[in-house]
Order: C-alpha cells, then structure tokens, then sequence
C-alpha cells in the first residue's frame, strides 16, 4: 500500500466526525500547516510517526512552539522504545486507524453540535 494511503484514511476518518485535520509527507510539512491560518481554530492535536522523527528531537520544540496547547499523540513500532517526551498518548503500530480517532476525540473531545463531517 502507498505510504500516503494510511494517512489519506486518517484525514477522512477524522474529517468524518468533525475534526479540520490535515495531513503532510514530512515533518517540514507539518510545521509548515502548523502555523496559525485566519478562520481556522487552534490546532488540538498533531500525529507524529516515531520513524518520521529520527535524531531530529528538535521538531519537537518546534510544534510546541507553533502550537502550545496541541496534544502530541505518536505512533511508534512495537518494537522500538519510546524517548520521554511530551506526549499526551503513545500508540504502538500496528493500529487502526478507528484507534487514533478514539484517542483524538479523548483527547480533544467535539462538543456534540459540532461532530459533523467536514465537507
């Protein structure tokens, strides 16, 4: 399956229940959609692969700082320790997709006149 594939799912399963989620290719492209856009809220949430962050612990202070109140969710491999960080959930790959959205909406719960599609 093309790597954009899982994420593509994330975007619309998230999207589906009223979350403005957006996805990129890489961390740069993270930071970049992190940054504040008129009409759009504060971000609640950001999704990083443990694999996407490699030795560049730095991104970290990075969305921190263009995000301050965003809960930092990661999904690392079975397989791999996790550093400590400042991360309001882990969840171990494999996963399904029906699990980050769980963990989103506890995280950054909807409030109920809101949950609807975004589209």
């Amino acid at each position: 399956m093309p790597d954009q594939w899982p994420r593509a799912l994330m975007r619309a399963a998230l999207r589906e229940v009223g979350y403005d989620a957006v996805g990129t290719r890489s961390l740069g492209g993270a930071l970049y959609r992190s940054a504040p856009v008129p009409g759009r809220g504060a971000i609640g949430a950001v999704v990083i692969d443990q694999d996407a962050i490699g030795e560049n612990a730095g991104v970290i202070a990075s969305f921190r700082q263009h995000a301050p109140g965003a809960a930092l969710v990661l999904l690392a491999p079975v397989t791999r320790l996790v550093q400590e960080g400042p991360w309001a959930r882990v969840i171990r790959r494999p996963v399904r997709v029906e699990e980050v959205v769980r963990v989103i909406e506890e995280l950054v719960p909807l409030p109920a006149e809101i949950r609807r599609p975004v589209d």
